[in-house]
């Protein structure tokens, strides 16, 4: 996500490390919690901008919130921009796009090593067979040095580089496959790539344009969220827009099962899943859908009261959403109730919150 690019000549004038938690009922309590303790909790990934990028806490009653926990816990930054976090082992790698990758405790986020050689602006990380593997884009202006970074976990060191197409995003592991969407860079691109852990192999599955967000369902296909494209000219006007998909892909044998097109300038750009259920995002409203649904919702089930939605997730019937704002102040974590559609806490995050995550 580089949409806070536009926002870096802003300044900011806020505290690293501030703590609140409010609610829409009443006025919140900040209770203290034992120190080093993130379980059972929630976690939001912030990239960062003018400030560092960092994690925030927020305790599952939301009774308590506590900022930027890996420099409070380490007293180190993470840098900029924290791109995601990927889980394995008890362990958290938390991905930042200065080629870095901090490897902590996911409970206590005490940091065990930063692996920072064989990368070029990471994105994402997902395990399979004892190995951590790392999407990067390298140059995102050049399409020929993409690749898929291969990690020894016991060694914490890049042992291989597997060659992709164009800006790899997202990654997921099924059994000894792993599936990236290629979002394109800075350019676009419409492809899933697959590949075999067992030798490395590249095939790749054409979808809509700019497929980001993957997520296997409960029947066991894959389900893919593309954006669409915006079209420019050589001005930088606006001059049209691609469609974009929920594709849903059989991990099994590599082919699309369905496809529901977005009409073009629809641009959906966040997705979630639970209990066959597809969440996703558009046009500052939530909408839900079934997996095995062949058209595309009509009513929406909540409107986000957000200047900009930039990371979701649901979990227990809560819709958990970013506001970035404008990308120079501290965001906030919004959290709806997804069958009343109402909003029922405000919590302050870090700067340009992007990711949230359930530990």
């Amino acid at each position: 996500m580089k949409n806070i690019f536009q926002f870096l000549a802003l300044s900011l004038s806020v505290g690293l490390f501030l703590t609140s938690c409010s609610s829409d009922n009443d006025d919140s309590v900040t209770l203290p919690i034992e120190e080093g303790q993130y379980e059972n909790g929630i976690l939001v990934l912030a990239e960062g901008g003018s400030l560092s990028g960092s994690v925030s806490f927020v305790a599952n009653d939301y009774s308590y919130s506590e900022n930027s926990i890996f420099y409070g816990v380490n007293s180190e930054e993470l840098g900029v921009y924290v791109q995601s976090m990927g889980f394995h082992d008890g362990k958290g790698y938390i991905v930042t796009d200065n080629n870095t990758i901090n490897v902590v405790d996911r409970f206590t986020f005490e940091k065990d090593v930063t692996i920072t050689s064989g990368l070029s602006l990471p994105r994402f990380i997902a395990f399979a067979n004892g190995k951590g593997y790392v999407t990067n884009w390298g140059d995102g202006f050049i399409g020929d040095d993409d690749f898929v970074a291969v990690i020894d976990l016991a060694t914490n060191s890049v042992e291989t580089m597997i060659p992709v197409g164009e800006g790899p995003e997202q990654i997921i592991a099924v059994g000894d496959k792993l599936f990236v969407t290629h979002k394109g860079g800075y350019s676009i691109n419409n492809i899933v790539s697959v590949i075999d852990t067992a030798d490395n192999s590249v095939e790749t599955i054409e979808v809509y344009d700019t497929p980001d967000e993957i997520l296997m369902s409960d029947s066991g296909d894959l389900i893919v969220l593309s954006e669409g494209a915006t079209i420019y000219d050589e001005n930088w006007a606006v001059v049209g827009y691609t469609q974009g998909a929920i594709t849903r892909i059989d991990p099994s044998n590599n082919t699309v099962v369905f496809e529901i097109p977005f009409e073009e300038g629809n641009s959906p750009n966040l997705m979630s899943y639970a209990n066959g259920t597809i969440y996703f995002q558009m046009g500052g409203q939530i909408f839900e859908m079934s997996e095995n649904d062949t058209a595309l919702p009509t009513t929406a089930i909540v409107d986000i009261t957000a200047m900009s939605p930039y990371g979701f997730n649901v979990k227990d019937g809560m819709a958990y959403i970013t506001d970035a704002k404008d990308f120079a102040s501290l965001s906030d974590l919004l959290i709806y109730d997804l069958a009343t559609g109402n909003l029922t806490n405000t919590i302050e995050v870090g700067l340009a919150a992007s990711k949230v995550y359930f530990n």
